[in-house]
């Protein structure tokens, strides 16, 4: 059984900072491929950066040069690093997860319960 815990998330003004952390606890962290996503009041779900096991990384046009995506596999911890934030990066911010189970198999989906990012004006 796979468990994501994301942490860090909070109240912060326009202009700060946060760092989220996602621990992974079971499956193999280190081949799988790790994102975060968020969701904003009224909006639907979107992705803000993902990184793949080869560490490709990729991230949403509305957080390039701001957000940094990172992780540790041996502490089995996805991060994002938030800067500048602005009051349009309020929502909740989710971990996601396709990590396998066993070596040469298909991974599956996962998700944290999500951590409440605020930034005020």
């Amino acid at each position: 059984q796979v468990q994501l815990q994301e942490s860090g998330g909070g109240l912060v003004r326009s202009g700060g900072s946060l760092r989220l952390s996602c621990l992974a606890s079971g499956g193999l962290f280190s081949i799988s491929d790790m994102a975060w996503y968020r969701r904003a009041p009224g909006k639907q779900r979107e992705l803000v950066a993902r990184i793949t096991n080869g560490g490709t990384i990729e991230y949403a046009d509305s957080v390039k040069g701001r957000f940094t995506i990172s992780r540790d596999n041996t502490k089995k911890t996805v991060y994002l690093q938030m800067n500048s934030l602005r009051p349009d990066d309020t929502a909740v911010y989710y971990c996601f997860g396709h990590i396998p189970l066993q070596p040469l198999r298909r991974g599956d989906n996962y998700w944290g319960q999500g951590t409440q990012v605020t930034v005020s004006s």
